[in-house]
């Protein structure tokens, strides 16, 4: 079997942004990102980013298929992966998906998430997923799939990594 896909958003998992804005996590490093006039809502803004560097080789040690699911898209690999040690990484087009309200509730990347997956087992890290987008990928994607919600004032923590090394173990083991 193919390693499992993990599917990675970074505002919320990799930057705790509701975190007490005037005090940096423990071992975070920040960031300063002017974006440019290719992400309209925010151009020209600069975002505070925390990241935590022993992120990235937390990462590659889980053995999945790592793969961007963020509105960062393409500019995660500019910004975020050098902070974080990581390799260039494919990330998810969102299209005409991106930041869309579905009138069913469930959170616009879903959808985009089991298409991507076409079939293959699948652990999706982020903030903002909830009953709904579990009941969708349940009814629309025949693979195993871990929904994992961190909270956007912690960011991962050592228990998420564990929680995702064991997901991944079992979805390998029930495919043999």
């Amino acid at each position: 079997m193919s390693r499992p896909l993990l599917y990675l958003d970074v505002d919320g998992p990799l930057n705790p942004y509701a975190a007490q804005p005037e005090r940096r996590p423990p071992g975070y490093t920040t960031l300063r990102v002017t974006l440019g006039p290719d992400r309209s809502a925010l151009s020209g803004r600069t975002l505070r980013v925390w990241l935590a560097p022993w992120h990235g080789p937390a990462l590659l040690d889980l053995g999945y298929e790592l793969y961007w699911a963020t509105t960062w898209m393409a500019d995660a690999n500019r910004w975020i992966a050098p902070v974080l040690g990581l390799p260039e990484l494919p990330y998810v087009d969102f299209g005409d998906a991106l930041l869309s309200e579905r009138p069913d509730g469930v959170h616009w990347k879903t959808a985009a998430l089991v298409d991507h997956a076409a079939g293959r087992p699948f652990a999706w890290v982020d903030d903002e997923q909830s009953a709904l987008d579990g009941e969708y990928v349940a009814g629309h994607h025949p693979a195993p799939a871990l929904l994992h919600h961190v909270s956007p004032r912690l960011g991962l923590r050592p228990a998420d990594f564990e929680t995702l090394a064991e997901w991944s173990t079992d979805a390998r083991d029930a495919a043999t």
